[in-house]
């Protein structure tokens, strides 16, 4: 399996590589992780993942930086190749970004990603949040449980989203997106390569999962 960790200047790369290496080493899958800023290696893999952190119009304007990356991962999620957005990656979905000023995103999920409400909490949400969702109502949940704790630093969330778009939420003055999936295209707000081992196990399905 050859996986593909895009680099546009933002996310954790270098966590997000050894973390998927793990996961794939954990679901017997012999796999090639590369960070590349190289379209045509994204074109040609068979994973294509998006870290991403900062501001969302940021985020986009490193992505349309890369000459023809962003074509690269329309055209193969297009057909079919499974992708992962991690935190501003999976935000990068969403139809649009509110942070600052309008930045037009993929356009795979409904929504807007605008700043949260979180009355009476800090923001960022910075630090473990527990997750909620129907078990065994989607493969990438498979091993998880109700109120696994995993990793989140974000000021802006998903709103306005399609709920059966949304497979998993947390609580943070109210509901938040924490997983969102739109055919092969999924995306986690929380930093799945932090989250230890809840974070691993959701990887390795994301390396197994064939939508």
């Amino acid at each position: 399996m050859r996986i593909a960790v895009v680099d546009y200047g933002s996310g954790n790369l270098a966590s997000a590589s050894r973390a998927l290496a793990l996961a794939a080493e954990r679901a017997g899958i012999a796999a090639t992780v590369a960070v590349t800023a190289d379209p045509a290696v994204v074109a040609a893999a068979d994973r294509i993942v998006l870290p991403g952190q900062g501001a969302f119009a940021d985020c986009a304007a490193g992505l349309a930086a890369v000459p023809g990356m962003r074509d690269a991962i329309e055209t193969a999620t297009a057909g079919g190749t499974p992708f992962l957005g991690i935190c501003v990656g999976m935000q990068l979905m969403a139809e649009r970004g509110l942070e600052h000023h309008v930045t037009p995103g993929f356009g795979w999920i409904k929504g807007d990603v605008a700043e949260m409400p979180a009355p009476g909490l800090r923001l960022p949400q910075m630090g473990w949040n527990g997750l909620q969702f129907v078990p065994g109502s989607h493969p990438l949940l498979d091993g998880l449980a109700p109120d696994d704790h995993v990793y989140f630093v974000h000021s802006y969330a998903l709103t306005g989203g399609a709920p059966a778009e949304t497979i998993a939420t947390t609580d943070y003055g109210g509901t938040v997106a924490a997983i969102v999936v739109a055919g092969n295209r999924a995306g986690t707000q929380f930093h799945v390569e932090k989250s230890q081992d809840v974070g691993i196990r959701l990887l390795s399905n994301f390396l197994r999962w064939t939508p």
